[in-house]
């Protein structure tokens, strides 16, 4: 059973969501969300301090401190963590980085669920305690689902992913056992300028080799970038926010009309279908990230009242390639 913040957790919650000048700690301040997202809080006037195993070595990142930790040796300093008002964790290996092999499996597994237990046995020691610790996760939760659909309060589903990500989300919940505000956000697919899924899928569409993958008909939870970042600051401002909620645009489609609103967009022919078998060979299990099927709805930041710049697909391709 979920335990709210205690009373005096909660007031300070509510003072801080209605005034600038928070101290926000944020991992995977390096990443392509982590570096929108950083210079979001920066714009708005918080404090924003990133991690990284190597700081030295972060390169410009837009955060007004890095601080050094080694997610994977164990909890964060007292120091490293003192002073924050809340935390958000993004840190991870990226899903499609390389083949998976055993070694790359447990390197996606470890990222995740290692990293957040250590940071949330840090956060659990700390003499004062932020108020919201907002940790990321994936609508990879819910598997191979076909026309389901799918809301926070569906069940996990199963495979690889299903079970990363439910181990990532059940590493996040023990801080909210000592009066922190939790909410795991599973994030869809991001379409952003800056790279992700379109920076991958521009070039074979502009040649006019782009084409449905499988049979076209598996459900596709996108979001566009600015929507994402703005679910990440809604739940950080919203005290009534907790538990899994979907970061994901209120309209999915599935590939086979993604595919062709995109190749529209770019006015280009989109004829080329990719076979199953052939994403099979040419990516071996991962290829289930680009054939699963999830027809995701984000209920949670609908109900509290959250309002999308792109709720739909035509909207937001209009933007991101306009």
């Amino acid at each position: 059973m979920r335990i709210a913040p205690s009373a005096s957790g909660a007031v300070r919650e509510m003072m801080m969501s209605r005034q600038s000048g928070m101290r926000i700690l944020v991992t995977g301040a390096t990443g392509l969300i982590g570096r929108r997202l950083c210079q979001s809080l920066l714009d708005d006037g918080h404090t924003v301090i990133g991690l990284s195993r190597a700081p030295e070595k972060a390169g410009r990142v837009p955060v007004t401190e890095m601080r050094r930790w080694d997610a994977m040796s164990g909890p964060p300093a007292t120091e490293v963590l003192a002073g924050v008002d809340a935390v958000i964790h993004l840190a991870g290996e990226p899903i499609a980085a390389h083949r998976w092999s055993d070694e790359q499996k447990r390197r996606i597994r470890d990222s995740r669920i290692v990293s957040t237990r250590n940071l949330v046995d840090g956060l659990r020691a700390m003499a004062e305690k932020p108020a919201a610790f907002i940790s990321s996760s994936a609508v990879g939760f819910y598997g191979d689902r076909g026309d389901e659909l799918l809301d926070e309060a569906s069940p996990a589903g199963q495979g690889f992913m299903p079970e990363v990500c439910k181990a990532w989300e059940q590493e996040a919940e023990p801080a909210a056992m000592v009066g922190i505000r939790v909410v795991r956000l599973r994030t869809g697919v991001v379409l952003s300028r800056e790279g992700g899924a379109l920076e991958k899928m521009m070039l074979p569409f502009k040649l006019g080799l782009g084409g449905k993958l499988g049979n076209g008909r598996q459900w596709l939870p996108w979001i566009h970038m600015d929507d994402i970042i703005g679910i990440y600051r809604y739940a950080l401002a919203n005290p009534a926010l907790n538990g899994p909620i979907n970061g994901t645009a209120p309209t999915p489609v599935t590939n086979a009309e993604f595919t062709r609103q995109f190749a529209e967009a770019l006015h280009r022919p989109a004829f080329v279908p990719v076979p199953e078998f052939g994403l099979r060979a040419a990516m071996g299990e991962m290829a289930a990230v680009l054939l699963s099927s999830q027809r995701v709805l984000p209920s949670a930041v609908i109900a509290a009242g959250y309002g999308f710049r792109f709720a739909t697909l035509a909207a937001a391709l209009a933007d991101l390639l306009g």
